[in-house]
């Protein structure tokens, strides 16, 4: 049989085995200025041969063809079993799994399997209301090309900027020096962040956390420190230079606002964090790692500190648009006394500073112990419910009926997230892992094309440490999630300035993020009532 090629719209994934189909034409509706997908599909009974894929539109819009790649998945998430619409395995786990988009718009296509293509598309500045055509050719080595016809029905709406609702993942430079083995703050790596941070903020973020120290999260990390810190008499100097140009860099990416290093250790606010003196690659530390939290050692340093990190706010205008920390995750009650003793200390120390952490026990929201909570989804409509000012976030779980962004959540969940976010009236999301590639807890550094979980499987989950894989260019690769999740964060826009009601009926499906509506037709069915 000679090659068979079809269209796909963005919420199904194709794996190796998938069969044959047979649309020739797709069409789906949008603002003006929203980012469209789509996706190309082809397979052959004998092989191989190249397959090329060629997209064409009007004048003046961007469309960029890549290639689908499969990635190896050893085992199924838990937490989904017995709930087979909860989990997209595909022939089953352990097989191959798409996810990452390559830059290529080639495939060596095999005998008997399916490969892809993702096709974005963006309108032109001038672009008016009516349906445009958008041709693909796909041109194999031995057989005839096929045509095929998306189209882009575009509807008389441009979509505002998001407002009142910041998003941010945890960037990780020292991933960057581990797989790109350049050193922390050379030039090298400083081109190399840009590029990852201009990606970032491309995908619908714009708050970006400042390694001023080494983030004290997830284990003893690679030295990744911005600010200079020397002992100067009974007290310490600092420089600031990279801190400023950390700052400088990420606005001229996009980013307004900022999210500044926890000074308390992770899961139980027991120590002060690890401070490097000097050049930071010898490991020489400010104090001992077991310096307790609220030591009288400790408190002078984070005197100074944020006496001098508030100058510099303020000179640098950041002030009102940076976010700060106590530590992350504490949880029970030996936690949450040490949890208080440190964010006294903080208001004793630095006054006029407002803290926001990832506190999912509504207990914790219900005695205010930091100004802005952060519950995982699980609780976070609690929150909302009791009129609990609060972001949300997940992080490795929870899964099942859950929301949540793994290599096995269905693309239609996914494509979910802006509805959801916008339903209930958070501040923001915050999600941990944008770009973890380390083995959990260490220094180890992990192929992300082959491990998705940090090697802690069923603890972590496939696809939560990363949202993008590492390009040999020193420029990311974005992944099908990370595609799929920038996109619904365009329903949040359409919603928003539409100046929709979060109580409007429209919503009754909507009821957690546990309970809501699966079915891609519910999406787009209310995306095509809500567009003029």
């Amino acid at each position: 049989m000679a090659l068979t090629s079809w269209l796909s719209d963005p919420f199904k994934r194709f794996f190796p085995k998938s069969p044959s189909e047979v649309r020739k034409t797709l069409s789906l509706n949008y603002a003006l200025n929203e980012r469209m997908s789509f996706q190309v599909l082809v397979r052959q009974d004998l092989g191989p041969q190249k397959v090329r894929v060629e997209a064409s539109g009007p004048d003046g819009w961007d469309i960029r063809v890549r290639r689908i790649g499969y990635v190896p998945v050893r085992h199924a998430n838990t937490g989904a079993e017995g709930m087979p619409e909860e989990a997209d395995l595909g022939d089953g786990l352990p097989g191959y799994v798409p996810d990452p988009l390559f830059n290529e718009d080639m495939v060596l296509l095999p005998q008997g399997e399916t490969h892809g293509f993702w096709v974005s598309v963006k309108a032109g500045k001038g672009a008016k209301a009516g349906t445009y055509p958008i041709a693909i050719k796909v041109i194999p080595e031995r057989d005839k090309p096929v045509k095929l016809t998306f189209k882009a029905i575009l509807h008389n709406l441009k979509l505002k900027p998001r407002k009142n609702f910041n998003i941010t993942h945890w960037f990780y430079a020292d991933s960057l020096v581990a797989r790109y083995k350049v050193k922390a703050f050379s030039e090298e790596f400083w081109t190399i962040c840009e590029e990852y941070v201009k990606n970032y903020v491309d995908h619908g973020l714009d708050t970006l956390y400042v390694p001023a120290f080494t983030p004290p999260l997830d284990g003893v990390k690679l030295p990744t420190q911005l600010l200079g810190v020397k002992r100067k008499g009974k007290g310490y100097e600092f420089d600031w230079t990279n801190v400023r140009r950390w700052l400088e860099m990420a606005r001229r990416c996009g980013i307004t606002h900022f999210e500044w290093v926890h000074p308390f250790t992770q899961w139980g606010v027991k120590y002060a964090i690890r401070i490097y003196v000097g050049d930071q690659e010898k490991e020489d530390l400010l104090f001992p790692p077991e310096t307790p939290a609220t030591s009288d050692e400790y408190r002078v340093f984070l005197t100074q500190f944020f006496k001098e990190l508030k100058e510099v706010l303020i000179e640098e205008k950041a002030l009102d648009t940076s976010f700060f920390h106590v530590s992350d995750e504490p949880h029970g009650e030996e936690h949450k006394a040490n949890y208080k003793a440190a964010r006294a200390m903080l208001k004793e120390i630095a006054p006029w500073m407002k803290t926001m952490d990832a506190l999912t026990d509504i207990a914790y929201g219900r005695e205010s112990l930091t100004d802005m909570p952060i519950p995982s989804i699980s609780t976070a409509v609690s929150f909302a419910n009791e009129g609990i000012e609060s972001w949300c976030y997940y992080c490795c779980g929870p899964r099942g009926r859950y929301l949540n962004r793994l290599m096995d959540t269905p693309l239609p969940k996914i494509w979910m997230h802006g509805i959801l976010f916008y339903r209930w009236p958070f501040k923001g999301f915050l999600h941990w892992g944008f770009n973890y590639w380390f083995e959990s807890q260490t220094r180890n550094f992990v192929d992300v094309f082959a491990e998705q979980d940090g090697l802690r499987w069923p603890n972590w989950a496939y696809g939560d440490t990363s949202q993008v894989y590492p390009g040999k260019d020193g420029k990311p690769l974005d992944s099908i999630r990370w595609e799929v999740f920038s996109e619904s964060l365009q329903d949040y826009q359409l919603l928003q300035t539409l100046g929709v009601d979060r109580n409007d009926p429209i919503f009754k499906p909507v009821r957690n993020f546990n309970d809501f509506p699966k079915d891609p037709k519910w999406r787009l069915n209310l995306r095509k009532k809500l567009l003029p």
